[in-house]
């Protein structure tokens, strides 16, 4: 198990530049800090609510191969945070959440939760029409009391108001689908959403109904339904992650 603090995944050192635009939804222009100005892919095509400062400094992946339409690849960005007027780093590449979530439960850091788990598999086809995939499904091991499967939605968290993280931070007919999708595996099944809160200087999670008022109603007719709602933060650093522990959930931005 990996404790609270420590690295769960590491990686060549990024290389560091200042935003100057984000444009047609995958890309950003960015200058480094030698001067040059690269194009990078961004892999979060959303709004990106309080993490999009033109100005700031980013944390760029570079990967050059004949595969790939640009070189550079946007993964973190600096931004203020409430904690004592510090800042904050911020995975903001939206393809790496389920591979934190995965790693988490491999390294039994989610046991508490899903006790032992025997395998694993990513997206598999589910669903009340069987069009949806869901993210992970978990096979429990045959010494677990529960037997059932876990089927496990993961979201990208990167919006907070203070420290209270939100998700979602648009209106996503994505998302209100995935929480009926949930609701419908129930209970034959255990039922799970994970907000991968990409940052470290969070102390509670609520659904972002501000920006998704249907997303905020389905959020808590789930909860009753028995879906499980574990939120689980990370700090991002310049060439590795961390492992933050889980965060209280509270079903309303109000409260």
């Amino acid at each position: 198990m990996i404790e609270i603090g420590k690295t769960i995944i590491k990686f060549p050192p990024l290389i560091e530049g200042v935003l100057i635009k984000r444009y047609k939804r995958f890309l950003a222009d960015i200058e480094l800090d030698d001067g040059e100005v690269v194009t990078a892919h961004c892999a979060n095509t959303g709004p990106m609510k309080g993490v999009l400062w033109p100005g700031r400094r980013v944390r760029l992946k570079y990967s050059p191969s004949p595969k790939r339409k640009l070189d550079w690849s946007w993964e973190q960005a600096e931004v203020p945070s409430h904690n004592e007027n510090k800042k904050c780093w911020v995975g903001i590449n939206t393809s790496l959440p389920n591979k934190l979530i995965k790693h988490l439960i491999e390294a039994n850091c989610l046991e508490r939760q899903f006790g032992q788990i025997s395998s694993i598999k990513p997206e598999v086809v589910y669903g009340l029409e069987r069009k949806s995939r869901i993210d992970l499904l978990l096979y429990p091991s045959i010494q677990n009391e529960d037997s059932r499967k876990i089927f496990v939605e993961v979201k990208n968290t990167t919006w907070c108001e203070d420290s209270l993280a939100l998700f979602p931070d648009t209106v996503t007919t994505r998302g209100q689908k995935h929480l009926k999708e949930l609701m419908s595996v129930y209970p034959d099944s255990r039922a799970v959403l994970i907000p991968c809160i990409s940052r470290s200087d969070i102390e509670l999670f609520a659904p972002g109904e501000i920006a998704d008022p249907e997303y905020g109603r389905l959020f808590r007719e789930a909860l009753t339904k028995g879906v499980e709602v574990i939120p689980c933060a990370f700090g991002f650093f310049i060439d590795h992650i961390t492992w933050e522990g889980t965060r209280p959930l509270q079903n309303s931005r109000e409260k």
